[in-house]
């Protein structure tokens, strides 16, 4: 990428979040049924056109920031040693991202996302986003396990972790009394995947067996 090109994304990218944030402030400020496109496009000093080009709508741009939240975190998986762990890979980006993202958030995020919550006209697009980052880190986990049914446990897995990060960070915003890296901490442990039974293979390809327990001496051998 050339000066020219990478100056020109990076405007772009800086038009996309005052876009972003713009729809976070008025829908705070007024409520998300009464927040409009035009509004949108006023309060970030652009034209209606100049919105369209990046966003198709305003949910859209009001969940840009989860967009680009959950493609961090892949971006943090992505770095991780092929070695590791899955889930050892996947909590330690999970607490990496938060701490980059929320380690000094602006106390008006909260209120911007206590907005957002729960409103019905918003669930669909939270599940597409959430939806298209599944499958691309399903398609991550895939290179990371072995054995059997390699495509379904990936597809779980990615589910799995995905669910726990959005209810850790919907628990948060409840209750936020602790730091959010605490809680989502908190949540990976509690749903760390078992230690495999007897015989089953781990995501790494070896066979996990359980101590053998001691023999009974016989007769004679006391």
């Amino acid at each position: 990428m050339d000066e020219t090109t990478g100056l020109r994304e990076r405007k772009k990218a800086a038009t996309r979040l005052a876009l972003h944030e713009a729809a976070l402030r008025l829908a705070a400020d007024e409520g998300i049924d009464a927040v409009t496109v035009e509004a949108i496009a006023d309060a970030a000093n652009v034209s209606r056109r100049t919105f369209s080009n990046y966003f198709s709508s305003k949910e859209q741009a009001l969940f840009h920031g989860d967009t680009m939240r959950l493609h961090r975190l892949l971006e943090l998986i992505r770095e991780q040693p092929v070695d590791e762990a899955p889930w050892t890979v996947l909590s330690r980006a999970a607490e990496r991202l938060t701490d980059e993202v929320f380690g000094g958030s602006d106390p008006s995020w909260l209120t911007q996302r206590r907005e957002l919550r729960g409103h019905p006209g918003l669930a669909p697009h939270q599940v597409a986003a959430y939806a298209a980052i599944e499958r691309e880190l399903a398609a991550e986990l895939a290179h990371r396990l072995t054995d059997d049914d390699v495509a379904l446990r990936s597809r779980l897995l990615a589910a799995t972790f995905l669910t726990i990060l959005r209810v850790a960070v919907q628990h948060w915003i409840e209750h936020p009394g602790d730091p959010m890296a605490e809680t989502v901490r908190t949540a990976l442990a509690a749903a760390a995947p078992a230690v495999p039974p007897e015989g089953h293979r781990t995501s790494t390809g070896t066979r996990h067996r359980s101590p053998r327990p001691a023999e009974s001496p016989r007769p004679g051998e006391r």
